[in-house]
């Protein structure tokens, strides 16, 4: 079965999001720093009238480069009734993915914390980590992110 998903790149690794899970696609914009929020919320923005927080998934993915690059974009997935912006470095493509190209990830990649990793793309020379955005928040850091009544 063919999968749609959204290729983009963070610190020159490839990530896949299902379609599904896109709203949209936004130009950057400096997000509003909210005290005590978890140290991977960047902030908050307004996204059709409302107040979206936004992730900064080198934080996230405990990337070491943690600089923006010249001209990074918000994805905004969506899971439930919740919205949250993902701060991306570029939007490269969206392609038609074959159930056969995807793999589990390894035991060693599927830990604890990276329960949000739902397969690997493997297409010619390149791996791409498929993400499952309904994952990449525990409840516990959405409960957190709620209190903050933003």
């Amino acid at each position: 079965m063919d999968n749609k998903v959204v290729v983009f790149k963070i610190d020159n690794e490839e990530f896949a999001v299902s379609i599904i899970q896109v709203e949209r696609i936004l130009g950057y914009t400096e997000p509003t720093k909210i005290p005590e929020s978890p140290d991977f919320i960047k902030g908050v923005i307004t996204y059709q009238d409302e107040i979206l927080p936004i992730m900064d998934l080198k934080k996230k993915f405990n990337l070491s480069d943690t600089k923006l690059k010249d001209n990074p974009k918000i994805v905004v997935v969506k899971s439930e009734d919740k919205k949250v912006g993902l701060i991306v470095d570029l939007v490269s493509e969206v392609m038609n993915v074959d159930d056969s190209m995807i793999e589990e990830a390894p035991s060693i990649v599927k830990g604890i914390s990276n329960e949000y990793i739902s397969g690997m793309i493997k297409l010619n020379d390149r791996i791409i980590i498929l993400i499952d955005t309904e994952k990449i928040l525990t409840n516990d850091e959405m409960s957190k992110i709620q209190s903050l009544n933003i």
